[in-house]
């Protein structure tokens, strides 16, 4: 495969070209802003998996109808430190910030909050609710489950059952930055692969198989039909988990699991189940503070393995990759950008307005 050339955006002007597509699709200023930023943190992030290029799948999710702008988290059952929610399909990035807002109010109020959400579009990165529960001092675990094309094949199994399922979880850490637990129970998140193709890359035979349940570096067969599919990290353990994302984050919270063999559809919806701790009101408090920093000093002071340059903890590398970005630019392939061009262009929004707004104009 050839690569393709990258274009280096600033995050700023970025966000604004991506806003002014979601205005196009009906979106309030506020929501737009929200949509666009979040993307744009998840580039910062180095999770480019779940940044703008996932824009050309929101427009077509909003065309077919399975994306609703303009909603807001409904409470379904209140039980003061248990909640569901239905996202009403709107955008994940305002229904998770809504949604955590109200939890991590009941969290403070009563300690502990385990939350149901259902029905929401894609959430994209999980990692973004788990720190909007840390900054508040909250313990956060997260599992998430997707209804939309299923993409990852069952340990043991030749074709894709189920969707990549992240289990998330967010620690506060006294006096230094979070501990962020971000991952995917595929072997990648099916965003990289996308990533991948549009880049002309190969990619790792142990990350995906063929239409034909064989091993497989070519990355059209998780974006293209003939489709193969993605496979569990950690072999049965990533599926022993995807497995509990999808009957925690789907089955329980009413939200839905995935078996339908429906491909057709462009929406991406997601149930996450949400168990919010406050610390302080655990009686531990003290002890947490304590032991967290005893532990990751601990850590710190294991000998540098070869090929490595520091031990890092989870949250580290995101914070690192941010920070350049911030500094250097963000770099999006020629092929994404022209599939958020045409994404664009299917709302009106015409080349030179993005061409213009990316360039800071």
């Amino acid at each position: 495969m050839n690569r393709t050339v990258n274009r280096i955006v600033k995050a700023q002007p970025l966000a604004r070209a991506i806003e002014a597509v979601v205005l196009a699709g009906g979106s309030e200023a506020r929501e737009a802003k929200i949509v666009a930023e979040n993307l744009v943190t998840a580039n910062l992030t180095g999770h480019d998996s779940h940044g703008v290029g996932m824009i050309p799948r929101y427009v077509d999710s909003l065309l077919e109808g399975g994306l609703k702008v303009n909603q807001h988290p409904k409470i379904q059952f209140d039980g003061g430190a248990m909640l569901s929610l239905d996202g009403q399909a709107g955008y994940g990035q305002v229904i998770g910030l809504e949604a955590m807002d109200i939890g991590i109010g009941r969290a403070r109020q009563h300690g502990l909050c385990v939350m149901g959400l259902g029905r929401a579009h894609h959430l994209c990165r999980i990692g973004q609710w788990a720190e909007q529960a840390v900054a508040a001092g909250l313990v956060s675990l997260h599992f998430t489950n997707v209804i939309s094309r299923s993409i990852v094949a069952p340990y043991g199994g030749a074709d894709a059952r189920f969707g990549t399922n992240p289990v998330t979880i967010g620690i506060p850490i006294p006096n230094e930055p979070p501990f962020i637990l971000d991952m995917a129970t595929s072997a990648v998140a099916q965003g990289k692969i996308r990533v991948a193709h549009n880049k002309r890359e190969q990619v790792s035979p142990d990350w995906l198989i063929d239409n034909e349940g064989r091993p497989s570096s070519d990355p059209r067969f998780g974006v293209i039909e003939p489709f193969g599919a993605l496979r569990t990290f950690g072999l049965h353990k990533g599926y022993g988990l995807a497995v509990v994302c999808e009957l925690l984050g789907g089955a329980l919270t009413g939200g839905g699991t995935w078996h339908s063999e429906d491909r057709s559809k462009k929406r991406v919806w997601n149930g996450m189940l949400t168990i919010l701790i406050d610390p302080k009101r655990l009686g531990t408090g003290d002890v947490f503070a304590q032991e967290t920093t005893a532990f990751l000093e601990s850590l710190r002071k294991s000998p540098v393995a070869p090929g490595f340059d520091k031990v890092r903890i989870a949250g580290e590398p995101e914070r690192e990759t941010r920070a350049k970005r911030e500094r250097d630019g963000i770099a999006v392939d020629a092929n994404t950008w022209e599939e958020i061009v045409a994404a664009g262009a299917k709302l009106k929004v015409a080349r030179e307005t993005l061409e213009k707004l990316v360039q800071g104009g």
